[in-house]
């Protein structure tokens, strides 16, 4: 079998894992944990090629419990109920420690199946998941763990971790092997935080490199081409894809330009166009707005021709439209305005609509009544007049407030010389 360089490598002992010394550094709460032998019921929460399974295997194997793995991607109750049957039993003497991997495709009745014995400590779970365990995870099963959060590796853990390979790879070996600094540092640079990816990259290229003088030597051409481009994490259903589609929106409406268009180059070489032009039209509306109304066509037109030309051309719009939303005055001042009505609606204050607004042309018994002593607008000076238009229980609601911006304000000056009113 072609085993995986990153698992044939897989570290044998917490001080062999590179990175998360948060919890594994001596004296650290975790480690020190581990190290007395109470193992307690823990999930381990991060990104792909973090450690978290290879922590779990230290961990399982040093027990002295018995060790079940199961993977929620392929596992049912059935495979559950066939782990606890050993409870109580010669097998499980020694305690009995279940790793679940993926843990968040577990439906809530797997997920509960756990409970019983985990509360009574005949099992002890030991789950990781790359999802925000908050949101996949069942807060019954949630309340009785203890959540470790595993951080994306920086360059350097990822470099430590590709210099271990390399030394273990001509360890017994008559064949060495051998890596250019500028190509070990481009490759950690480009794995994204991804040790296994930057294995599975080496791996690629040691099969790949010529033999000679009984030595593989590995160059940057040779990472580069099995790299191809830098790797970035970007799940379209996962943490990785909110958390830059709200930093994108959040860093136009807080006007940084140079911010907004890193979350979208990040976006963009995702391939996720869809995001990068919804978000840019959704912060047009909601956090330019009445500040700058022109703004919405324009964007709608760089939309468009971002669409029509696709990827890669799509930046240039995209950026421009982008820049200028940055840049542009802000006001959400209709955003609370049609928030505060729509809550209005939803609990039910709304009331019957005055008679003089209710449509009058067609035949029945209401026909002279509905509609009556409505004024028409357009008959009266600056086409305006003074007449009720909301429900009488909340007659006297104000939903929109001008906001602080030449725009909005020239609207508000206009129209209190209009009604003579100083606080329209």
């Amino acid at each position: 079998m072609n085993e995986p360089l990153a698992q044939r490598l897989r570290p044998k002992t917490l001080a062999d894992v590179c990175g998360q010394q948060h919890l594994l550094a001596p004296g650290r709460v975790f480690r020190r944990t581990i190290e007395s032998g109470r193992i307690p019921n823990m999930i381990f929460y991060g990104p792909s090629g973090t450690g978290k399974t290879t922590v779990a295997r230290i961990i399982a194997e040093n027990s002295g419990m018995t060790l079940h793995k199961l993977n929620g991607t392929s596992c049912g109750t059935g495979d559950i109920k066939a782990v606890l049957k050993d409870i109580g039993t010669l097998a499980g003497a020694g305690g009995i420690l279940l790793y679940l991997d993926e843990i968040q495709y577990l439906n809530k009745k797997q997920q509960q199946s756990l409970l019983e014995c985990i509360e009574d400590g005949s099992v002890t779970l030991i789950a990781s998941t790359t999802e925000n365990p908050y949101f996949y995870i069942y807060n019954a099963l949630l309340s009785r763990c203890t959540v470790f959060e595993f951080k994306s590796l920086s360059a350097a853990d990822v470099e430590r971790g590709v210099h271990n390979a390399l030394k273990k790879l001509s360890e017994g070996e008559s064949t060495k092997v051998c890596m250019d600094e500028d190509a070990c540092a481009y490759l950690a640079e480009s794995a994204g935080g991804d040790l296994r990816k930057a294995l599975g990259c080496l791996d690629f290229a040691v099969t790949a490199a010529p033999i000679e003088d009984g030595e593989k030597h590995i160059t940057l051409e040779m990472i580069q081409q099995v790299t191809r481009r830098t790797a970035m994490r970007y799940d379209r259903e996962g943490d990785d894809h909110y958390d830059i589609v709200s930093a994108y929106q959040k860093s136009m409406r807080g006007s940084d330009p140079d911010a907004a268009l890193h979350y979208l180059a990040r976006l963009l070489e995702a391939g996720d166009l869809p995001s990068a032009c919804r978000r840019l039209m959704v912060c047009a509306c909601e956090d330019v707005g009445l500040a700058y109304p022109q703004i919405i066509p324009i964007v709608k037109a760089a939309i468009d021709a971002a669409n029509m030309v696709g990827l890669p051309e799509a930046r240039l719009p995209l950026a421009d439209a982008v820049i200028l939303v940055a840049t542009s005055p802000k006001s959400n001042s209709a955003h609370d305005a049609i928030n505060a009505a729509i809550a209005d609606v939803q609990a039910g204050r709304t009331g019957p609509i005055p008679r003089q607004l209710q449509n009058k042309h067609y035949d029945g018994e209401d026909a002279l009544v509905k509609g009556q002593n409505y004024k028409y607008a357009h008959d009266y000076a600056h086409h305006w007049v003074e007449q009720q238009y909301l429900p009488d229980a909340i007659k006297d609601v104000k939903y929109y407030t001008f906001g602080d911006n030449k725009n909005e304000q020239a609207a508000r000056a206009y129209w209190a010389k209009i009604k003579g009113e100083e606080n329209v």
